[in-house]
């Protein structure tokens, strides 16, 4: 039998509507796992006890008059730091902002709280959210639960290792270059990169901040496949602006077993190379699914150049990022460029550049990526999906030195450590959907994921693959140092 920390949110909900367990009893075995394991991982920061018990009482009250709230009715959850929750603070790990207690819940807290979820609590990440790993000078270093000497991932490095280590029964995260999915790999856990604009992040957000950014999205993070679809159900539809004239009511895979998919596997790719582990996982799966009758092609890619569609991505992600800095900061970028040879057009120098780019130069990276939006709109007509790699590796160990000085080593050959930001990109410069499923472990035993990619507003079909995946065996395994 499943440990109870590692059921799935739809279990537990289920559990809690047949009366096997109530709410205020399941949030006080996650609390009493929080407070025995956390100390060493550090995945949860803020701890919302007292109002999540509240919360707890009230829905076992209404679950007894039969009132259900929605599908998470009672479920303990955690969230990623950077979400607005009322009474607690969101810094973004800056330690200027330590004192920024928020005065209400971001949109999507609310929509998850309408649903009957109780959040006790909110999880560690990079500071301003941009890192592969997740430590800053607030509130310390989370450990991947698998290997406390690895990295959880990054952003959204506290919400994985809290799901992983069976810490809380549901996780929501967000994402501008793989922080929801390269936790997930990191950690194996389920994690759902959305449609851009699908799940409105507002109240998701540094203070004062009501417009979103271009790129980044917020989604949620599991045990399985399923939970994903829940999250996605709940936090996604217009806010209140757009609600008078738009709806939410994304299509459905008809597909109900693997024999029915065309799908696409890229495997590798020479300008941002993955080790054979990682390879072999993409291999597993495809064959997987070739193995059930469906049809796996492995030359198969859109049609545009990948150098190029990777520089439009960097030419919207760098200002995009650069727009979180502080004055002080933003004001030392434009210092450095100006310093700048113009005959400089070294890598460093380029990246510099972007950071402080013109609107017009924004503008036509954008009109570029929708060129990429159409070429992968033209692809999807033909397959399902895409399988890629997350990252390059399963996770590292931890490395606090200057970015400028940071490796990968992928097999024998040491590689630029920003340079996995390429397997995030394919899904995020174009909007597209991405979920990640977990494979198993490597025989040092940590975990490695896979995403799977597909069209834009295809959300419920990527999950709907990743679904019947985790049928086929692809599924959450726990790590073995966290019993009750």
């Amino acid at each position: 039998m499943t440990q109870l920390s590692y059921k799935s949110a739809n279990q537990l909900a289920q559990m809690i509507l047949n009366n096997e367990i109530s709410s205020s009893e399941l949030l006080e075995y996650f609390i009493k796992r929080v407070e025995k394991y956390n100390p060493s991982i550090n995945a949860i920061i803020i701890k919302n006890y007292d109002e999540a018990r509240k919360q707890s009482r009230l829905l076992d009250e209404k679950l007894k008059k039969g009132e259900i709230l929605g599908a998470l009715h009672g479920v303990p959850m955690t969230v990623k730091e950077s979400y607005g929750l009322k009474n607690t603070p969101t810094t973004y790990g800056r330690s200027d902002l330590k004192d920024n207690i928020v005065s209400e819940d971001a949109l999507s807290i609310q929509r998850l709280k309408g649903s009957g979820a109780v959040i006790f609590g909110k999880t560690n990440v990079p500071l301003n959210l941009a890192d592969f790993q997740s430590y800053n000078d607030v509130y310390g270093t989370t450990n991947n639960p698998w290997d406390l000497t690895k990295v959880p991932g990054g952003s959204s490095g506290g919400s994985a290792a809290a799901l992983a280590a069976g810490l809380t029964g549901f996780e929501t995260g967000s994402d501008i270059g793989g922080s929801i999915r390269n936790p997930a790999h990191y950690c194996g856990v389920f994690g759902h990169k959305p449609t851009w604009g699908l799940l409105p992040p507002r109240g998701h957000a540094l203070p004062g901040v009501v417009a979103q950014s271009d790129l980044t999205v917020i989604g949620p993070m599991a045990r399985s496949a399923h939970d994903l679809e829940t999250g996605v159900l709940i936090m996604g539809g217009p806010d209140e602006i757009q609600s008078a004239g738009l709806k939410m009511d994304l299509e459905r895979s008809e597909k109900k077993s693997l024999k029915e998919y065309k799908i696409a596997s890229w495997v590798n790719e020479d300008i941002a190379p993955v080790n054979q582990e990682v390879q072999n996982r993409i291999l597993k799966v495809s064959k997987t699914i070739s193995d059930a009758g469906g049809k796996v092609d492995f030359e198969a890619r859109p049609d545009f150049d990948l150098l190029e569609a990777m520089n439009t991505y960097q030419s919207l992600l760098l200002p995009t990022m650069s727009s979180r800095a502080g004055d002080d900061e933003y004001n030392l970028l434009k210092k450095r460029v100006e310093k700048l040879d113009p005959t400089d057009n070294s890598e460093s120098a380029n990246t510099l550049r972007k950071q402080i780019s013109s609107l017009r130069d924004y503008n036509r990276a954008n009109n570029d990526r929708t060129h990429l939006r159409w070429k992968w709109h033209e692809f999807f007509k033909e397959y399902d999906a895409i399988i890629t790699p997350v990252m390059a590796t399963e996770a590292f160990d931890h490395n606090h030195a200057n970015y400028g000085e940071r490796t990968i080593m992928v097999d024998n050959d040491e590689r630029p450590y920003f340079e996995q930001v390429f397997w995030a990109g394919i899904a995020i410069c174009s909007y597209l959907p991405s979920t990640v499923i977990p494979t198993g472990l490597t025989e040092e035993g940590l975990p490695i994921g896979i995403q799977i990619i597909g069209p834009e507003y295809g959300d419920l079909k990527t999950i709907g693959l990743a679904k019947l995946l985790e049928e086929e065996g692809y599924c959450f395994t726990p790590p073995p140092n966290y019993p009750d």
